[in-house]
């Protein structure tokens, strides 16, 4: 069982300034993120915007306009950076608040930080400029990227004492963090064919006619996107059904934040699916006004329950 500490981490004024910078860069890098982190109470709240800042460090220097290698040395220095953190090497007025307020999370909460290696891992796929045969391959990556994410938040949620089926709870939590990526990489094929990568895999992409990629706001010639596009979306769609039995092991506001973030994203396949070439044609996105209705939603356990009594019903 994952426990968390639910009283107020004591925090000097160096390392509440540092959280206060995670927290800004997680408001204005991360909206459907930040809504979800809204809904738990401070402690949490604080160690999710810092797990996000380094998380966001990383991502940025795989996705920036710098020469390869100097990316890659610079992945290099964010791992050494985190090995300090692991160590507890990090002091209160260092001058990385990323480094800071993540070492103080670390210290207060039980947070996998080998997750942060495997971003990292990642990331440096993603400078090889890896492609993916089958689904199977690319789950690999989907779990570097996004799976190390669910584990990661998991430490900071803890799970409820009881709590039927809590040993599969990391599973899930990476079920889910599957879900969360692999709805990313439907929402921006066209930006990551225009940056010249390709994450869906090449048997799915074959099987559908479009193995010629997508370089335009219309689909490849004679391909069917459509189904492609519905096929992937069926496949998030179980992800997110099977990462979804996570809910009733947390806490009500540690589930309410991940109900509202998986919500914002399973909202945003139910667009992609309605109309599957506005995906070649811009970013998808929800309205701050659908997001705020997904929040509400989670906060009221709706999902929760719903998949508390699905549970229970297989069980019988």
């Amino acid at each position: 069982m994952i426990r968390t500490v639910e009283s107020q981490p004591s925090a000097s004024a160096p390392v509440l300034a540092a959280y206060s910078y995670c927290e800004t860069v997680t408001g204005q890098q991360a909206r459907n993120f930040a809504y979800g982190i809204r809904l738990l109470p401070t402690p949490k709240r604080r160690a999710m915007s810092a797990l996000y800042a380094f998380s966001r460090r990383v991502d940025d220097i795989g996705d920036g306009p710098l020469p390869e290698d100097v990316k890659a040395a610079r992945l290099e220095d964010t791992r050494a950076l985190l090995t300090r953190i692991r160590e507890g090497a990090v002091e209160e007025d260092d001058t990385d608040p990323v480094a800071v307020a993540l070492s103080h999370a670390a210290a207060h909460f039980p947070i996998p930080l080998g997750g942060l290696d495997e971003l990292i891992d990642g990331v440096q796929m993603d400078l090889r400029g890896e492609t993916y045969e089958t689904w199977d391959d690319l789950k690999v990556y989907c779990r570097c990227v996004a799976g190390s994410i669910g584990r990661l938040s998991l430490g900071v949620f803890g799970t409820e004492p009881g709590a039927c089926g809590v040993e599969r709870a990391s599973e899930y939590a990476d079920t889910l963090g599957l879900a969360l990526q692999l709805t990313n990489i439907l929402r921006d094929v066209r930006e990551d064919a225009e940056n010249g990568r390709t994450y869906l895999p090449a048997d799915d992409l074959a099987k559908f006619g479009c193995a010629d990629g997508f370089a335009g706001p219309t689909p490849p010639q004679g391909s069917d996107f459509a189904g492609l596009v519905h096929f992937e979306v069926r496949r998030a769609r179980a992800l997110f059904a099977e990462g979804y039995r996570l809910l009733p092991m947390l806490d009500r506001r540690s589930g309410a934040c991940v109900a509202a973030m998986a919500g914002i994203y399973r909202r945003l396949l139910d667009r992609i699916e309605r109309d599957p070439e506005a995906v070649l044609r811009g970013r998808v996105s929800l309205p701050g006004r659908e997001k705020a209705y997904v929040a509400v939603r989670g906060l009221s356990g709706l999902d929760t329950r719903h998949v508390a009594r699905r549970t229970v019903g297989r069980r019988d």
